[in-house]
């Protein structure tokens, strides 16, 4: 197994048992850029902390998730994802999402998230 795949599949169980957000401090770069779908790159650790933090704040319940599938070329790597949960003032939802990051120096430095908004 390569290494980012070693470091990708670690990110991954992180997430899996709950420790999301003690897995951004050690996976993820300062200089990491976030992208999700019709908004500009979130740019930098503290910026994408800070929402990161707001996101599972948000949570009311957690309903499970699952990885679904999960691949790695050279230092990308990719993860597909269900979610359920309750969020804060929006109900339950299930999201299905593909993250593709890229890695250097053992840390993701860019992250983007595919998912159909609404």
């Amino acid at each position: 197994m390569s290494n980012a795949a070693t470091l990708d599949h670690e990110l991954n169980q992180a997430i899996l048992s709950g420790k999301a957000l003690e897995a951004f401090e050690k996976y993820y770069a300062e200089e990491i850029v976030m992208e999700e779908p019709g908004v500009e790159p979130h740019r930098g650790k503290d910026v994408n902390r800070k929402r990161e933090q707001e996101f599972f704040s948000s949570v009311e319940a957690f309903h499970g998730a699952e990885l679904l599938a999960s691949a790695v070329e050279g230092n990308t790597s990719f993860s597909q994802w269900k979610w359920d949960v309750t969020l804060r003032g929006m109900g339950r939802i299930l999201l299905e999402q593909v993250a593709v990051r890229t890695w250097r120096e053992n840390q993701v430095v860019y992250e983007r998230f595919y998912y159909n908004k609404g």
